[in-house]
């Protein structure tokens, strides 16, 4: 290979503010530029999050006009080895697939999963689902998955050595605390799946007991109006007048909202990758309570940065906030050990690191 290997490297970037468009962000403007040469191809079609996973002739015609513009671009680039993320949803893998399919008939594919559903999916999936997906993933010489306990979902497909972890990891401009008192802080976007609703729930439960000396900072974008009117209601209905809505944050406003939380909750009931947002709270030291998701074990660990809790479990995370609202040195614990795992397993660099090793272990072969 003369020069720097050519990375072609697929994947969406913000709007909307998604954990995948995130990562393809920070990993185009990495320090892998230093040893790749990276490419990037927009597989965005969503602008928004509401209109994510929604069928349209429209969106039909789009896909087809990316395959061509693909095609295009490789031609073009040469690249050595393209990077497709992939979807755990039968539309979009069937839209994820021509990427392989074309791709590997130029490069090699390695494909990468940000989640954690790919094996529950293809469970309740018909044989032909499965069948179209076992090929599609043959032309790959690997696939990256966000943490260790998820290389299980490709054991089917691929030989242990051609699944790789790469964990998400970002460097963040950290702000300083502008606010007094205590903040909790939940910063996803409002989904069903993302459990907003048992926060709200916990947050009632506090308030019967009379633990009411917090307040809750909450930003994030709606897709469901049902759901935003079932959280309007808890809040409305409760009295919730310590609780604060707000939009999707980006930048140094989003880093604004952690530097003035003091503990962090992100409880969801569905299958995650590794939450960026989780990444995020241990930047900056927040004692974190999550729910068994994905990756997320691997960043939270039980009684030393955070508490674990079962999800749909309202009632155990008002106990566990309690904990950290009463005592002061349960929150300094915590939040030290959050900051130490950051800077020990999920920085920016150590991202860079791995996925370096992954891409020149596959060139090599």
């Amino acid at each position: 290979m003369a020069g720097k290997p050519i990375i072609l490297i697929l994947g969406k970037l913000p709007p909307p503010i998604i954990g995948p468009a995130i990562a393809t962000n920070i990993i185009l403007n990495s320090s892998l530029k230093e040893e790749f040469k990276l490419v990037h191809f927009d597989t965005r079609i969503n602008a928004e999050v509401a209109t994510m996973g929604k069928w349209s002739l429209g969106k039909l015609f789009k896909s087809f006009e990316l395959y061509r513009k693909y095609k295009a671009v490789i031609k073009k680039e040469q690249p050595d080895l393209i990077l497709v993320p992939i979807s755990q949803t039968t539309m979009g893998f069937v839209k994820d697939a021509p990427f392989i399919r074309i791709g590997s008939k130029y490069a090699k594919v390695i494909v990468q999963l940000r989640g954690s559903n790919f094996k529950n999916w293809l469970a309740t999936a018909s044989s032909f689902t499965n069948g179209f997906v076992k090929k599609a993933l043959s032309r790959c010489v690997g696939v990256i998955v966000l943490g260790n306990n998820l290389k299980y979902l490709f054991e089917a497909y691929f030989d242990t050595e051609k699944i790789f972890v790469v964990p998400n990891g970002g460097d963040y401009e950290l702000q300083t605390k502008t606010e007094e008192g205590l903040t909790v802080l939940y910063l996803a976007n409002f989904l069903a799946s993302k459990s907003f609703d048992d926060v709200l729930k916990a947050l009632v439960i506090l308030k019967e007991k009379g633990i009411t000396n917090f307040k809750m900072n909450a930003a994030g974008a709606w897709d469901d109006e049902d759901f935003k009117q079932k959280c309007l209601a808890i809040i409305a209905d409760n009295k919730l007048e310590n609780v604060t809505l707000l939009p999707p944050q980006s930048g140094k406003a989003k880093m604004q909202l952690f530097a003035d939380a003091d503990m962090f909750v992100f409880c969801p009931k569905m299958p995650e990758g590794h939450p960026w947002v989780i990444v995020e709270a241990m930047a900056n030291g927040l004692p974190v309570i999550a729910t068994d998701q994905g990756a997320i074990i691997e960043s939270v660990k039980d009684g030393e940065n955070g508490f674990i809790v079962p999800q749909e479990s309202p009632q155990i995370i008002a106990e566990k906030l309690e904990k950290l609202i009463v005592s002061k040195e349960l929150r300094r614990r915590f939040s030290e050990e959050s900051k130490n795992l950051y800077l020990s397993n999920f920085t920016e660099e150590k991202m860079v690191l791995n996925l370096s090793k992954v891409f020149n272990n596959v060139l090599k072969k």
